[in-house]
C-alpha cells in the first residue's frame, strides 16, 4: 500500500492549470472562522483580498502559495502550518484530489515516501 508523506510533496499548494483555465486564479480562501483570520500579521504577509473582498492565500508567479517553502516532489513546509485555513486543512493525502495535484507534478506515490 503507497504512503503519501506531505512533507515532501506539497503539490496540493500549486493552483492548478485546470483550475486557472476555468477561471480560478484565487486558490486557496481564507474563510472568517479560520484561525489565520485573528492572526493579522500573517494576513498582511500571506493573504490579499481579491476584486470581490475575499480573503485568499497569494500565490507566487508560479501559482505556488506563498506560504509553501521549499521543492514541491523533494522537499517542503508550509509557514503558517499551525494557523493555516480550513480548506488546507481538509486536504486528504491520498485522495483523487491529492493523487491528480501528484500527477500533474509527476510525484507518484513511490517517489514521495
Amino acid at each position: 500500500m503507497p504512503t503519501f508523506d506531505c512533507v515532501r510533496c506539497g503539490a496540493c499548494c500549486v493552483n492548478t492549470e485546470d483550475n486557472r483555465a476555468e477561471g480560478y486564479l484565487d486558490y486557496v480562501e481564507v474563510f472568517k472562522n479560520d484561525g489565520l483570520m485573528r492572526r493579522r500579521d500573517l494576513l498582511s504577509l500571506y493573504a490579499v483580498r481579491n476584486e470581490r473582498g475575499q480573503v485568499h492565500l497569494r500565490l507566487d508567479a508560479e501559482h505556488r502559495c506563498v506560504c509553501l517553502e521549499g521543492q514541491v516532489g523533494q522537499s517542503v513546509h508550509c509557514k503558517i502550518y499551525s494557523a493555516r485555513p480550513s480548506v488546507c486543512r481538509r486536504v486528504t493525502a491520498g485522495s483523487d484530489e491529492c493523487l491528480k495535484a501528484r500527477k500533474d507534478h509527476g510525484i507518484d506515490a513511490q517517489t514521495a515516501r
